[in-house]
Protein backbone atom coordinates (compact mmCIF):
# COMPACT_ATOMS: atom_id res chain seq x y z
CA UNK A 1 0.00 0.00 0.00
CA UNK A 2 1.67 3.16 -0.74
CA UNK A 3 2.38 5.44 1.88
CA UNK A 4 -0.23 8.22 0.91
CA UNK A 5 -3.25 5.72 0.88
CA UNK A 6 -5.31 6.02 3.87
CA UNK A 7 -5.75 2.37 5.46
CA UNK A 8 -9.15 0.61 5.18
CA UNK A 9 -11.51 0.69 7.69
CA UNK A 10 -13.62 -2.26 8.45
CA UNK A 11 -17.11 -1.13 9.49
CA UNK A 12 -17.66 -4.20 11.86
CA UNK A 13 -14.54 -2.56 13.67
CA UNK A 14 -15.82 0.85 13.66
CA UNK A 15 -19.20 1.34 15.67
CA UNK A 16 -19.08 2.67 19.43
CA UNK A 17 -21.74 3.77 20.78
CA UNK A 18 -23.33 7.48 20.05
CA UNK A 19 -26.28 9.04 20.40
CA UNK A 20 -28.72 8.33 18.09
CA UNK A 21 -29.55 10.13 15.12
CA UNK A 22 -32.38 12.67 15.14
CA UNK A 23 -35.80 11.77 13.02
CA UNK A 24 -37.95 14.16 13.03
CA UNK A 25 -41.53 13.79 13.50
CA UNK A 26 -43.51 11.93 10.52
CA UNK A 27 -39.91 10.34 9.44
CA UNK A 28 -38.90 6.68 9.89
CA UNK A 29 -35.04 5.30 10.19
CA UNK A 30 -34.62 1.58 8.98
CA UNK A 31 -31.52 -0.36 7.59
CA UNK A 32 -31.08 -1.72 4.46
CA UNK A 33 -28.03 -4.31 4.19
CA UNK A 34 -26.84 -5.08 0.62
CA UNK A 35 -23.58 -6.71 -0.97
CA UNK A 36 -20.50 -4.71 1.10
CA UNK A 37 -22.39 -2.28 2.31
CA UNK A 38 -25.39 -1.62 5.04
CA UNK A 39 -27.39 2.01 3.93
CA UNK A 40 -29.78 3.65 6.62
CA UNK A 41 -32.68 4.82 4.66
CA UNK A 42 -34.88 7.86 6.22
CA UNK A 43 -38.15 7.73 4.82
CA UNK A 44 -41.70 9.97 5.28
CA UNK A 45 -44.94 7.77 4.64
CA UNK A 46 -46.77 9.63 1.69
CA UNK A 47 -49.89 11.32 2.06
CA UNK A 48 -51.76 8.99 -0.17
CA UNK A 49 -51.39 5.01 -1.84
CA UNK A 50 -50.18 5.48 -5.53
CA UNK A 51 -47.71 7.95 -5.57
CA UNK A 52 -44.67 7.33 -7.67
CA UNK A 53 -41.45 6.82 -5.54
CA UNK A 54 -38.35 9.32 -4.97
CA UNK A 55 -35.01 8.69 -3.56
CA UNK A 56 -33.11 12.02 -2.23
CA UNK A 57 -29.10 11.35 -2.45
CA UNK A 58 -27.30 14.05 -0.02
CA UNK A 59 -23.80 15.91 -0.52
CA UNK A 60 -20.56 15.39 0.77
CA UNK A 61 -20.71 15.75 4.75
CA UNK A 62 -24.06 15.19 4.56
CA UNK A 63 -26.91 13.06 5.27
CA UNK A 64 -29.94 12.03 4.44
CA UNK A 65 -31.39 14.75 6.90
CA UNK A 66 -30.73 17.60 4.81
CA UNK A 67 -33.70 16.62 2.45
CA UNK A 68 -36.16 16.58 5.80
CA UNK A 69 -37.70 19.68 4.80
CA UNK A 70 -38.17 19.28 1.51
CA UNK A 71 -39.42 15.36 1.94
CA UNK A 72 -41.95 16.95 4.59
CA UNK A 73 -43.12 19.83 1.11
CA UNK A 74 -43.87 16.71 -1.30
CA UNK A 75 -45.57 14.17 1.04
CA UNK A 76 -48.57 14.83 -1.18
CA UNK A 77 -46.06 14.80 -4.13
CA UNK A 78 -44.41 11.31 -4.28
CA UNK A 79 -43.18 8.97 -1.54
CA UNK A 80 -40.22 9.77 -0.03
CA UNK A 81 -37.29 8.19 0.99
CA UNK A 82 -33.57 9.49 1.31
CA UNK A 83 -30.69 7.37 1.71
CA UNK A 84 -27.08 8.02 3.72
CA UNK A 85 -24.48 7.10 1.73
CA UNK A 86 -22.10 4.76 3.27
CA UNK A 87 -19.96 6.22 6.21
CA UNK A 88 -22.39 9.13 6.12
CA UNK A 89 -25.47 9.68 8.53
CA UNK A 90 -26.04 6.57 10.01
CA UNK A 91 -24.62 4.87 7.52
CA UNK A 92 -21.61 2.69 8.22
CA UNK A 93 -18.35 2.81 5.86
CA UNK A 94 -18.13 0.02 2.79
CA UNK A 95 -16.39 -3.31 3.66
CA UNK A 96 -14.14 -2.30 1.20
CA UNK A 97 -13.33 0.87 1.79
CA UNK A 98 -13.92 2.77 -1.67
CA UNK A 99 -16.03 5.86 -1.70
CA UNK A 100 -15.57 6.54 -5.23
CA UNK A 101 -18.27 8.32 -7.20
CA UNK A 102 -18.66 5.07 -9.38
CA UNK A 103 -19.20 3.58 -5.62
CA UNK A 104 -21.63 5.80 -4.30
CA UNK A 105 -23.55 5.24 -7.63
CA UNK A 106 -23.32 1.50 -7.19
CA UNK A 107 -24.40 1.61 -3.81
CA UNK A 108 -27.43 3.89 -4.88
CA UNK A 109 -28.27 1.23 -7.81
CA UNK A 110 -27.82 -1.84 -5.41
CA UNK A 111 -30.66 -0.03 -3.16
CA UNK A 112 -33.20 0.42 -6.12
CA UNK A 113 -32.24 -2.60 -7.21
CA UNK A 114 -32.82 -4.29 -4.25
CA UNK A 115 -36.00 -2.21 -3.38
CA UNK A 116 -37.70 -2.27 -6.22
CA UNK A 117 -39.18 0.73 -6.68
CA UNK A 118 -37.86 1.96 -9.71
CA UNK A 119 -38.16 4.37 -12.05
CA UNK A 120 -37.39 6.45 -9.16
CA UNK A 121 -37.72 10.58 -9.09
CA UNK A 122 -34.25 10.96 -8.06
CA UNK A 123 -32.83 14.08 -6.28
CA UNK A 124 -28.56 14.83 -6.21
CA UNK A 125 -27.03 17.67 -4.23
CA UNK A 126 -23.44 18.66 -4.42
CA UNK A 127 -21.56 15.25 -4.32
CA UNK A 128 -25.15 13.69 -4.47
CA UNK A 129 -26.02 15.40 -7.76
CA UNK A 130 -22.24 13.45 -9.25
CA UNK A 131 -23.58 10.71 -8.14
CA UNK A 132 -27.14 10.72 -9.39
CA UNK A 133 -25.96 11.77 -12.76
CA UNK A 134 -23.94 9.12 -13.56
CA UNK A 135 -27.12 6.37 -11.94
CA UNK A 136 -28.70 8.34 -14.87
CA UNK A 137 -26.12 7.55 -17.19
CA UNK A 138 -25.79 4.17 -16.57
CA UNK A 139 -29.27 2.80 -15.66
CA UNK A 140 -31.65 4.89 -17.41
CA UNK A 141 -34.83 1.84 -16.31
CA UNK A 142 -33.85 3.28 -12.90
CA UNK A 143 -34.45 7.13 -13.17
CA UNK A 144 -38.02 8.54 -13.83
CA UNK A 145 -36.81 12.63 -13.50
CA UNK A 146 -33.40 13.78 -12.17
CA UNK A 147 -33.78 16.95 -9.96
CA UNK A 148 -30.01 18.70 -8.94
CA UNK A 149 -29.58 20.90 -6.63
CA UNK A 150 -26.56 22.28 -6.74
CA UNK A 151 -24.39 19.09 -8.62
CA UNK A 152 -20.73 18.85 -8.03
CA UNK A 153 -20.15 18.56 -11.48
CA UNK A 154 -15.84 19.77 -13.55
CA UNK A 155 -15.31 23.30 -12.80
CA UNK A 156 -11.62 24.55 -14.97
CA UNK A 157 -11.80 27.74 -12.56
CA UNK A 158 -13.16 26.40 -9.36
CA UNK A 159 -14.18 29.23 -6.69
CA UNK A 160 -11.22 30.00 -4.31
CA UNK A 161 -14.10 29.46 -1.49
CA UNK A 162 -14.53 25.86 -2.69
CA UNK A 163 -10.66 25.22 -2.53
CA UNK A 164 -10.67 24.27 1.18
CA UNK A 165 -12.58 21.39 0.67
CA UNK A 166 -11.29 20.30 -1.99
CA UNK A 167 -7.96 20.09 -0.38
CA UNK A 168 -9.41 17.14 1.84
CA UNK A 169 -8.40 15.15 -1.01
CA UNK A 170 -4.62 15.98 -0.92
CA UNK A 171 -3.14 13.27 1.54
CA UNK A 172 -2.32 14.70 4.82
CA UNK A 173 -4.09 17.61 4.52
CA UNK A 174 -7.36 16.30 7.11
CA UNK A 175 -4.27 15.04 9.53
CA UNK A 176 -3.21 18.62 9.57
CA UNK A 177 -6.41 20.15 9.74
CA UNK A 178 -7.86 17.87 12.17
CA UNK A 179 -4.91 19.00 14.73
CA UNK A 180 -5.56 22.45 13.71
CA UNK A 181 -9.19 22.65 14.77
CA UNK A 182 -9.04 20.07 17.74
CA UNK A 183 -9.83 22.77 20.29
CA UNK A 184 -13.16 23.82 17.67
CA UNK A 185 -16.24 23.36 19.53
CA UNK A 186 -19.01 21.38 17.88
CA UNK A 187 -20.74 25.07 17.74
CA UNK A 188 -18.43 26.64 16.01
CA UNK A 189 -17.86 24.06 13.31
CA UNK A 190 -21.10 24.10 12.76
CA UNK A 191 -21.25 27.83 12.12
CA UNK A 192 -18.69 27.10 9.68
CA UNK A 193 -20.37 24.89 7.50
CA UNK A 194 -23.65 27.30 7.17
CA UNK A 195 -21.80 30.18 6.27
CA UNK A 196 -20.54 27.96 3.85
CA UNK A 197 -23.40 26.53 2.46
CA UNK A 198 -25.98 28.91 3.21
CA UNK A 199 -26.75 32.21 1.34
CA UNK A 200 -28.08 33.50 4.39
CA UNK A 201 -27.43 31.49 7.75
CA UNK A 202 -29.49 33.68 9.16
CA UNK A 203 -32.66 31.57 7.68
CA UNK A 204 -31.46 28.92 10.04
CA UNK A 205 -33.92 28.81 13.33
CA UNK A 206 -32.49 28.16 16.57
CA UNK A 207 -33.73 25.00 17.28
CA UNK A 208 -32.38 24.11 13.51
CA UNK A 209 -29.38 25.21 14.94
CA UNK A 210 -29.29 23.33 18.18
CA UNK A 211 -29.91 20.01 15.84
CA UNK A 212 -27.16 20.92 13.96
CA UNK A 213 -24.84 20.93 16.39
CA UNK A 214 -26.08 17.73 17.92
CA UNK A 215 -25.59 16.27 15.03
CA UNK A 216 -22.08 17.21 14.31
CA UNK A 217 -21.63 16.17 18.21
CA UNK A 218 -22.41 12.73 17.05
CA UNK A 219 -20.42 12.71 13.90
CA UNK A 220 -17.44 13.91 15.93
CA UNK A 221 -17.41 10.57 17.85
CA UNK A 222 -17.12 8.45 14.79
CA UNK A 223 -13.50 7.18 14.50
CA UNK A 224 -14.02 6.99 10.46
CA UNK A 225 -15.85 10.51 9.82
CA UNK A 226 -12.82 12.45 8.35
CA UNK A 227 -12.10 8.96 6.61
CA UNK A 228 -15.11 9.00 4.89
CA UNK A 229 -15.27 12.63 4.45
CA UNK A 230 -11.31 12.58 2.78
CA UNK A 231 -12.24 9.89 0.78
CA UNK A 232 -15.38 11.20 -0.74
CA UNK A 233 -13.53 14.21 -1.42
CA UNK A 234 -10.99 12.18 -3.48
CA UNK A 235 -12.98 10.82 -5.11
CA UNK A 236 -15.07 13.76 -6.27
CA UNK A 237 -11.35 15.16 -7.23
CA UNK A 238 -10.49 11.89 -9.24
CA UNK A 239 -13.61 11.90 -11.00
CA UNK A 240 -12.83 15.59 -12.27
CA UNK A 241 -9.99 13.87 -13.86
CA UNK A 242 -11.82 11.20 -15.89
CA UNK A 243 -11.67 11.45 -19.65
CA UNK A 244 -13.83 9.61 -22.24
CA UNK A 245 -17.02 7.85 -21.53
CA UNK A 246 -16.43 7.99 -17.77
CA UNK A 247 -16.10 11.53 -17.80
CA UNK A 248 -19.39 13.36 -15.61
CA UNK A 249 -20.37 15.72 -18.57
CA UNK A 250 -20.10 13.23 -20.95
CA UNK A 251 -22.37 11.11 -18.71
CA UNK A 252 -24.41 14.17 -18.58
CA UNK A 253 -25.03 14.56 -21.89
CA UNK A 254 -26.02 10.52 -21.42
CA UNK A 255 -28.33 11.08 -19.35
CA UNK A 256 -32.64 10.69 -20.89
CA UNK A 257 -34.32 11.87 -17.91
CA UNK A 258 -36.00 15.22 -18.20
CA UNK A 259 -34.25 17.28 -15.57
CA UNK A 260 -34.54 20.33 -13.05
CA UNK A 261 -31.47 21.96 -12.08
CA UNK A 262 -31.30 24.38 -9.23
CA UNK A 263 -28.59 26.79 -8.98
CA UNK A 264 -28.01 29.19 -5.87
CA UNK A 265 -26.41 32.80 -6.80
CA UNK A 266 -24.64 32.53 -3.44
CA UNK A 267 -23.55 29.57 -3.45
CA UNK A 268 -19.49 29.08 -2.45
CA UNK A 269 -18.86 25.72 -3.46
CA UNK A 270 -20.37 25.36 -6.71
CA UNK A 271 -20.21 27.78 -9.12
CA UNK A 272 -22.96 29.67 -10.64
CA UNK A 273 -21.66 30.31 -13.77
CA UNK A 274 -22.08 26.71 -14.38
CA UNK A 275 -25.30 26.52 -14.43
CA UNK A 276 -25.23 27.67 -18.01
CA UNK A 277 -23.33 24.63 -19.22
CA UNK A 278 -25.17 22.11 -17.72
CA UNK A 279 -28.56 23.40 -18.92
CA UNK A 280 -26.68 22.69 -22.10
CA UNK A 281 -25.47 19.27 -21.58
CA UNK A 282 -28.47 17.49 -20.09
CA UNK A 283 -30.26 17.06 -23.11
CA UNK A 284 -33.89 17.49 -21.95
CA UNK A 285 -33.61 20.52 -18.81
CA UNK A 286 -35.20 23.13 -17.34
CA UNK A 287 -33.47 25.65 -15.54
CA UNK A 288 -34.19 27.10 -12.03
CA UNK A 289 -31.57 30.23 -10.30
CA UNK A 290 -32.40 31.65 -7.23
CA UNK A 291 -30.39 34.72 -6.93
CA UNK A 292 -30.25 34.88 -3.02
CA UNK A 293 -29.84 30.88 -2.14
CA UNK A 294 -26.55 29.39 -1.22
CA UNK A 295 -25.17 25.57 -1.63
CA UNK A 296 -28.63 23.95 -0.09
CA UNK A 297 -31.14 25.31 -1.79
CA UNK A 298 -33.62 22.39 -0.43
CA UNK A 299 -32.45 23.46 2.91
CA UNK A 300 -32.62 27.28 2.94
CA UNK A 301 -35.98 27.09 0.30
CA UNK A 302 -37.99 23.87 0.52
CA UNK A 303 -41.02 25.58 -0.21
CA UNK A 304 -40.04 27.28 -3.73
CA UNK A 305 -38.00 24.25 -4.41
CA UNK A 306 -41.00 21.68 -4.22
CA UNK A 307 -42.95 24.51 -6.34
CA UNK A 308 -40.40 24.28 -8.74
CA UNK A 309 -40.52 20.31 -8.92
CA UNK A 310 -44.58 20.32 -8.89
CA UNK A 311 -44.31 22.65 -12.02
CA UNK A 312 -41.63 20.28 -13.69
CA UNK A 313 -43.66 17.32 -13.10
CA UNK A 314 -46.57 18.95 -14.63
CA UNK A 315 -44.50 20.17 -17.81
CA UNK A 316 -42.68 16.48 -18.17
CA UNK A 317 -46.32 14.87 -18.07
CA UNK A 318 -45.64 13.53 -15.10
CA UNK A 319 -48.69 14.55 -13.58
CA UNK A 320 -50.97 13.63 -16.42
CA UNK A 321 -49.30 10.31 -15.91
CA UNK A 322 -50.68 10.20 -12.40
CA UNK A 323 -53.60 10.74 -13.66
CA UNK A 324 -54.49 8.24 -16.08
CA UNK A 325 -53.30 6.16 -13.24
CA UNK A 326 -55.82 7.83 -10.90
CA UNK A 327 -58.73 6.85 -13.71
CA UNK A 328 -57.24 3.10 -13.83
CA UNK A 329 -57.74 2.95 -10.11
CA UNK A 330 -53.94 3.41 -8.75
CA UNK A 331 -54.01 6.96 -7.09
CA UNK A 332 -55.59 10.43 -6.91
CA UNK A 333 -53.73 12.66 -8.95
CA UNK A 334 -51.83 16.09 -7.21
CA UNK A 335 -52.71 19.51 -8.25
CA UNK A 336 -49.56 21.31 -10.10
CA UNK A 337 -48.20 24.55 -9.91
CA UNK A 338 -46.37 26.02 -12.65
CA UNK A 339 -42.77 25.66 -12.43
CA UNK A 340 -41.11 29.10 -11.33
CA UNK A 341 -38.86 30.90 -14.50
CA UNK A 342 -35.40 31.11 -14.32
CA UNK A 343 -33.89 34.04 -12.54
CA UNK A 344 -37.08 33.80 -10.11
CA UNK A 345 -36.62 36.07 -6.58
CA UNK A 346 -36.58 34.16 -3.24
CA UNK A 347 -39.29 34.89 -0.88
CA UNK A 348 -37.78 37.84 1.81
CA UNK A 349 -39.01 35.60 4.71
CA UNK A 350 -36.83 33.80 7.56
CA UNK A 351 -36.48 30.87 9.03
CA UNK A 352 -35.98 27.36 7.85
Amino acid sequence: MSSTELPSVSAANVLPKVATVRVAEGERLRSVGLPGISLTVRSRPPAREGLPPALYVHGLGGSSQNWSALMEQLEGDVDCEAVDLPGFGDSPPPDDGDYSITAHARAVIRYLDASDRGPVHLFGNSLGGAVTTRVAAVRPDLVRTLTLVSPALPEIRVQRSAVPTALLAVPGVTALFTRFTRQWTAEQRVRGVLHLCYGDPGRVTSEGFRHAVEEMERRLQLPYFWDAMTRSARGLVNAYTLGGQHALWRQAERVLAPTLLIYGGRDQLVGYRMCRKAARSFRDSRLLSLPEAGHVAMMEYPEVVARAFRGFLAETGEAQAEAGRHIAGEGTPKGVTRNPGEGDAVPESTGS
